[in-house]
């Protein structure tokens, strides 16, 4: 990967970065316990805790991806990013900048 790649490549992956850390904040509120109140009729409460429950799963999903993306950056600053773990051929910069978390190419993921 060229210089220039590798630089365009680290300001994706801080782009996705700060994408992903607002969502998880938003998440975060959405995930707060559901409270009993009187307001809320029995349906309208078990639809509240329903969307809570898809909030979370979405919440461990971003928190996954951010993972994902504080890994990337650490490869590619070490010069191990780009590359898939698998088979060892270059990613294409395409994959890498829709998915710039991924490890793998196409034919192996």
């Amino acid at each position: 990967m060229e210089a220039t790649e590798r630089e365009e490549m680290k300001q994706v992956i801080l782009d996705k970065l700060e994408e992903t850390k607002q969502e998880i904040e938003q998440l975060k509120e959405l995930t707060k316990p559901v409270e009993p109140d009187n307001a809320y009729g029995r349906l309208s409460r078990m639809d509240a805790i329903n969307n809570k429950t898809i909030n979370d799963a979405a919440l461990r999903e971003q928190k996954n991806r951010l993972q994902k993306l504080e890994r990337a950056l650490d490869n590619l600053e070490d010069g191990k990013y780009g590359d898939c773990i698998k088979c060892g051929d270059p990613i294409p910069v395409g994959r890498l900048k829709f998915m710039p978390w991924t490890t793998r190419c196409v034919k192996c993921a």
